[in-house]
């Protein structure tokens, strides 16, 4: 792929080295002189040090060519003129960075992929894991439903249980759905099924409409998020 990326910072940068180890052919976009020369000297790729949201910045970038542009800057002005020029050139994917959620609207109302700024990302992901040490990964779905993974306790309620007892007992809510188990001497990840059995130290990936609360985490035997 042809990757443009706007923005040399932290989250441009990382995502620069990433896009280069795939063997993609990426042209970073950078206006801070010393961001730019720091990129060039550590990336095998062409760093253009203007401005993006000049035109003729992104057509010397080469964006008649372009398979995606991802703009990576904190500043949702910014972000949204190159997105509207890159949609005017043609480029086939257009993805930002959201620096203000209230502003996620206007991004979707011009077709462009967005992602929330991820430095508050990080953060709430760094409270998550003070709040819900029990907790192991999660994804939030809407405002208020995750996907997330669990371990369970060997004295959890719904240990030694079926999917389908754990259902009937009340342990597990209509809103409440195990999407796969991963166990200790299974290769693969289990699929779940009514009459599978849940077992102390498995890893489950649960879905909560709720999201994630002590009465949840307390199912799988994590008494202490309370």
């Amino acid at each position: 792929m042809y990757i443009i990326v706007v923005g040399a910072g932290s989250t441009g940068t990382p995502l620069a080295e990433i896009a280069t180890e795939g063997g993609n052919e990426v042209v970073v976009i950078e206006r801070d002189p010393e961001k730019a020369e720091a990129a060039a000297s550590e990336f095998d790729c062409l760093v253009l040090n203007d401005d993006a949201t000049e035109k003729e910045t992104l057509v010397d970038a080469g964006a008649d060519r372009a398979d995606a542009i991802i703009s990576t800057t904190d500043v949702d002005a910014t972000n949204i003129m190159i997105c509207l020029l890159s949609k005017e050139l043609e480029i086939p994917t257009v993805v930002s960075v959201v620096a203000n959620p209230e502003h996620m609207n206007l991004y979707r109302q011009i077709g462009v992929n967005t992602m929330e700024n991820p430095q508050r990302l990080i953060a709430e992901y760094l409270y998550r894991a003070v709040k819900n040490p029990s907790i192991e990964d999660y994804m939030r779905i809407g405002e208020e439903a995750e996907v997330f993974e669990i371990r369970v306790e060997e004295d959890a309620p719904v240990t030694g249980m079926t999917i389908d007892q754990a259902a009937q007992s009340g342990h597990l809510q209509g809103d409440m759905l195990i999407v796969a188990i991963e166990r200790d001497g299974e290769g693969d990840p289990i699929t779940p099924r009514g009459a599978t059995t849940v077992k102390g130290g498995d890893l489950l990936t649960v879905y909560s409409a709720e999201g994630v609360t002590p009465e949840v985490t307390d199912v799988f035997g994590h008494f202490e998020d309370h």
